[in-house]
């Protein structure tokens, strides 16, 4: 699907239950972000969303015309998608997807670092995952003290380094 266009938002890892209901595992803040959507997209075709509830760090959802236990079971697996259209990001928030690819730059001094080429969730932090020109990985936590300035329209994220990275 269209990057520009489309957003991973979860994958659908099991039915919920014998009346169709699947369970998501949410790629995003909180399972709750998906409830509001009204249309996910599976396997590139569009699927209204007829119920969501939150349960544990799980969305359960029901979709148009997933009724039953076979139906549902046909999805599990399959990787759901949003239009961006459909979301709206408070100022200073940021899809992953948009961050990929961003130049990292020092901070200090302005010098480039690499390229920002993955975001691991981690337990104590999240952290950025950076390729450098020699393809060296450098490791980032994406806290304050470390993010200085993400400026997704001039292409970069500056970063204060710790000496010796």
């Amino acid at each position: 699907m269209d990057k520009t266009y489309f957003l991973q938002a979860g994958e659908i890892v099991n039915t919920f239950g014998v009346h169709g209901e699947l369970k998501i595992n949410p790629w995003t803040d909180s399972p709750a972000f998906l409830a509001n959507i009204k249309t996910f997209f599976i396997n590139d075709k569009p699927i209204k969303l007829v119920s969501s509830r939150v349960h544990k760090n799980y969305l359960l959802v029901t979709l148009e015309g997933i009724n039953d236990f076979d139906s549902a079971i046909k999805l599990k697996n399959k990787i759901v998608y949003i239009s961006r259209d459909d979301v709206h990001l408070e100022d200073g928030r940021f899809f992953i997807a948009d961050l990929i690819g961003l130049r990292a730059v020092d901070y200090e001094n302005e010098n480039e670092i690499g390229v920002i080429s993955d975001y691991l969730s981690r337990p104590a932090n999240d952290v950025y995952v950076i390729i450098t020109e020699n393809q060296n990985e450098i490791l980032i936590p994406a806290i304050p003290q470390f993010v200085k300035e993400i400026n997704q329209k001039a292409g970069y994220i500056k970063f204060h380094l710790l000496e010796g990275l």
